[in-house]
């Protein structure tokens, strides 16, 4: 059991990094198995000597952040352990440096780990950008928040979101109301994220010129789209046809970004997802990006990340006995064999 002090020059920022009632100290415990007490502007830390290491690499890189005006809350302390433990402690520095834009409410919205800063980046670079990852990664959120940045610096003058209206379980016919009435649930996701970045009045105002469109991906067909900022949502539900249909939409000033999850795909069985089919297509084409967001990028509760690692745990497993039992084959008939 080793033994180890660290002082703490930032003293302004202890609060923050500790938590209330030290929860986020405790946490830090948890995780690396080390035992922390807090005197003044002095920390003692016990246990193994790598694990004392880590716990206080994790605490610079918390101040880091703190400093920066960042909010340290469960979700940071147990990133920031997971970085240092890969050895990019280093990288810290890189997150919540640049604001990609302001919600109606005054909420700075930013990339709140390396992959989203990637994507963010990305999305910034180049025309085209595919963001691929599971559930909670923010591809749609950033997605939107940087479209509204660019509208607001007036690079387009237009922000234009779809997604396929692909049905799961319900027919569309059955939905009460007109056609929008029908799509509307398919596009709240969308709706959701611009509330927030422009208030629901500044949005209405913007949808009333035309300036805001937000529609089923079957409207796109027959269109050039120049001066817009583009979000294709949900594109693992693209068809190929639709795929192709959609990204040769591009016109002159504007940017896409394709989103999707490859491991939530609702199409029939016999059906290529359009999104799988351009990623293949796609690679290595000058100013198209690919971004993989991964379970470490996920940004809801601690649990959805647990569950993301579950799922690829359990399908990683299902071919396993079958290959076990194929394996096991040849060993009985030996067996067989040598008895008789």
């Amino acid at each position: 059991m080793a033994e180890k002090t660290m002082s703490v020059d930032r003293l302004e920022h202890i609060i923050s990094v500790f938590g209330s009632f030290d929860e986020n100290l405790r946490l830090i415990e948890n995780e690396l198995d080390v035992r922390i007490t807090d005197r003044n502007s002095e920390l003692s830390m016990s246990g193994d000597d790598e694990n004392i290491m880590y716990a206080e690499r994790a605490i610079n890189g918390l101040l880091t952040l703190a400093a920066k005006g960042e909010s340290i809350d469960a979700r940071n302390v147990r990133y920031i352990i997971g970085l240092v433990r890969e050895g990019q402690d280093d990288k810290i520095g890189e997150l919540a440096r640049d604001v990609i834009c302001i919600t109606a409410k005054g909420k700075p919205v930013k990339a709140k780990t390396l992959g989203q800063k990637k994507y963010v980046d990305a999305i910034n670079k180049n025309t085209v950008t595919l963001g691929i990852g599971p559930a909670g990664t923010g591809k749609t959120y950033l997605a939107v928040a940087a479209a509204v940045a660019a509208f607001r610096d007036k690079s387009v003058n237009r922000i234009i979101l779809t997604r396929p209206a692909v049905e799961a379980g319900e027919r569309l016919g059955f939905l009460p109301g007109d056609l929008q009435s029908k799509v509307d649930p398919y596009l709240r996701p969308l709706y959701d994220a611009l509330f927030e970045m422009l208030g629901a009045e500044t949005y209405q105002k913007y949808l009333e010129r035309g300036n805001i469109e937000v529609a089923p991906l079957a409207y796109m067909r027959g269109r050039t789209l120049d001066d817009s900022f583009i979000i294709l949502d949900e594109a693992q539900n693209t068809s190929r046809e639709q795929m192709k249909m959609f990204l040769t939409r591009l016109g002159f000033g504007s940017k896409i970004v394709i989103t999707g999850d490859i491991t939530q795909i609702d199409l029939p069985a016999e059906k290529t997802s359009g999104l799988k089919e351009a990623m293949r297509v796609l690679e290595g084409v000058e100013d198209v990006a690919q971004c993989r967001l991964t379970g470490a990028d996920v940004v809801r509760h601690v649990l959805v990340q647990r569950i993301i690692s579950a799922y690829e745990r359990f399908e990683k497993n299902k071919t396993e006995p079958a290959a076990t039992q194929s394996a096991s084959v040849p060993k009985r008939r030996r067996k067989a064999n040598e008895k008789a």
